[in-house]
């Protein structure tokens, strides 16, 4: 394995494509630029298998180990930006208005161009690698369609690999753990169908906005007095519609929110529950409600053995001392969940420094984590694909 000295050299270079692929931001599976731009940087690599296409815009492309006879190991980075205006202040902000990379996949896309340059170069290792640039990351679930067109198969990938880098992680730190580290994420949405009419006579009405925040209030409940309090759950309601005018006491309530949750019985359970808690507060008062609940991303889980390896890959390039192995999960999501529901692997975070956080409008990435992010990936498949027996 390989100390992050040895990819000190790829840095520049690797800051040039991520601060391009910054000022040039795109979102979803609208990557077409960036996939172009990747695709371009493969190729000059010298790698011959690259196949495009992929939900619209992925890109998986294969490198071949010069060791021997292996299996294909798949290294994942997102390419897509989100839609915020930036106010980062750099020299390479965005340049195109409302869109920004606040997430910093434009530095994952980099680190992953960096390793395929060296791993292209070198091929000390047995089997294959499969780098998977993937689209639609924050709003479309890429990694599910990807999965569902068959890359797994198609490519006989064995694991998978991700990464993303972590704001408020030092430089050069890394943070994992086994087991379950990002929530699955589902939406609800609840309209409460009531009575309308004039403010001044409500007695004459069936007033759902009253139904509606007697709702609301009633949704925290189900996990302060529901569940466990050292089981994660977490229902948010983050949107309320109604009303036209000061004098109208509105027909229905539109209610919307989501749920996130490490264990699959507190996703039943919420779901069940949501339900089962709007429906008789809004009878109570004579209302009726209609719910809608639709599951996005599952519980992101680290499998064991290939935590194992990428803890093994991550220390060999930084120290032990510079390893959390003991990461506490997060409640956000991730849709490489999809990836891990379908092969084994791991996901770990790299430090990216004291920046602002992710999705704000004045995150920049870190041009200092890149060789590390790099050298993560190349000790990953040293590590896993190891040339010598």
């Amino acid at each position: 394995m390989h100390s992050v000295e040895t990819f000190r050299d790829l840095q520049g270079e690797a800051t040039e494509w991520r601060r391009y692929l910054h000022q040039n931001p795109e979102l979803g599976y609208g990557v077409h630029n960036t996939a172009s731009f990747v695709a371009e940087k493969l190729a000059s690599f010298g790698i011959n298998h690259i196949e495009t296409g992929i939900a619209e815009t992925g890109i998986v492309a294969i490198i071949q180990g010069e060791g021997g006879d292996g299996p294909t190991i798949g290294l994942r980075a997102d390419m897509d930006a989100l839609p915020i205006r930036e106010a980062s202040s750099k020299p390479w902000s965005s340049q195109v208005p409302g869109k920004m990379h606040a997430c910093g996949h434009d530095g994952h896309t980099a680190m992953l161009l960096g390793a395929a340059k060296y791993l292209a170069k070198t091929r000390n290792f047995k089997g294959s690698v499969a780098l998977i640039f993937q689209p639609a990351e924050e709003d479309g679930l890429g990694g599910q369609r990807m999965v569902q067109e068959g890359i797994m198969e198609r490519f006989e990938i064995s694991q998978v690999f991700g990464m993303h880098n972590s704001p408020g992680l030092e430089v050069g730190k890394f943070a994992i753990c086994d087991g379950p580290t990002a929530a699955a994420l589902d939406e609800f949405d609840i309209v409460v169908k009531g009575r309308g009419g004039h403010a001044a006579s409500p007695h004459q009405t069936i007033d759902p906005i009253v139904i509606a925040a007697q709702i609301v209030l009633g949704l925290q409940t189900l996990i302060s007095r529901g569940t466990d309090p050292l089981e994660s759950l977490v229902i948010s309601v983050t949107k309320l519609e109604a009303g036209t005018a000061y004098n109208i006491i509105p027909e229905y309530v539109r209610i919307s929110g989501t749920v996130r949750s490490l264990a699959s019985e507190l996703r039943e359970y919420a779901e069940r529950q949501i339900r089962k808690c709007a429906e008789g507060i809004a009878q109570g008062y004579g209302a009726e409600i209609e719910f809608k609940h639709r599951r996005l991303e599952p519980c992101m889980v680290n499998h064991t053995e290939a935590t194992s390896v990428a803890i093994k890959a991550a220390c060999g390039l930084v120290g032990f001392e510079s390893v959390n192995d003991r990461l506490r999960p997060s409640m956000g999501g991730e849709d490489f969940a999809y990836m891990l529901e379908a092969r084994p692997g791991s996901y770990i975070e790299l430090g990216n420094g004291p920046t602002a956080a992710l999705h704000n409008p004045a995150y920049d990435f870190n041009d200092e984590a890149l060789p590390y992010g790099i050298g993560y990936w190349v000790n990953l498949v040293d590590t896993t694909l190891a040339a010598r027996d």
